[in-house]
């Protein structure tokens, strides 16, 4: 069985190292290692918002314990990171992933918010280029353009080995500049 990734990116999936197949592989997958997680002071009030919605984290910090389990339920990949602070705070951040069509995918916050995004592989680095928030009232999908709401996403990830990745991924605002950004390094393992 194909997983999302494999299914979005077509004959490109096999040009990505060993250790972002991993990462995507179809099944039960867990990835774990630590993150930075940055934003400007001034979007507190506004992530603690989001963070009740589901969206993101609302806590900065370096080099935070993360924990990414993924799993196949039905259509979706369903994406449950647990992140835990140095002080002992844990938060959760869920989402679940399904196929968008034309090579894309939707990553949904919550039953109703979401990001579509377009990987694709440059070298062996898979990036991702945001095409629009995504708000889902019933059957009904609505396209929300980026630099309404909180700018450009961009996700570049690289193996560091056959079994080790780093990530990066920024949401950018053409007026407002970064708004967040969360990197980190991580180890992929299949069960």
């Amino acid at each position: 069985m194909k997983s999302l990734m494999q299914q979005a990116l077509g004959a490109d999936w096999d040009k990505l190292p060993p250790a972002l197949q991993a990462h995507y592989r179809f099944g039960t997958t867990t990835d774990t290692g630590s993150m930075d997680i940055e934003y400007p002071r001034f979007m507190q009030p506004v992530w603690s918002i989001l963070r009740l919605l589901g969206a993101l984290v609302d806590r900065q910090g370096k080099s935070v314990t993360t924990i990414v389990e993924k799993r196949v339920v039905g259509e979706r990949q369903v994406w449950q990171r647990t992140i835990t602070y140095p002080d002992g705070q844990i938060v959760r951040f869920d989402s679940f992933w399904v196929a968008a069509g034309n090579a894309e995918v939707i990553e949904f916050v919550n039953p109703v918010l979401g990001l579509q995004m377009a990987p694709y592989v440059v070298g062996e680095k898979l990036r991702y280029r945001g095409v629009s928030f995504i708000a889902k009232l019933g059957p009904v999908t609505i396209p929300i353009p980026e630099w309404l709401v909180l700018g450009h996403a961009t996700i570049i990830e690289e193996a560091l080995d056959d079994t080790h990745f780093a990530m990066d991924f920024r949401l950018t605002h053409p007026l407002f500049g970064e708004l967040f950004r969360y990197s980190g390094k991580f180890e992929a393992a299949s069960r």
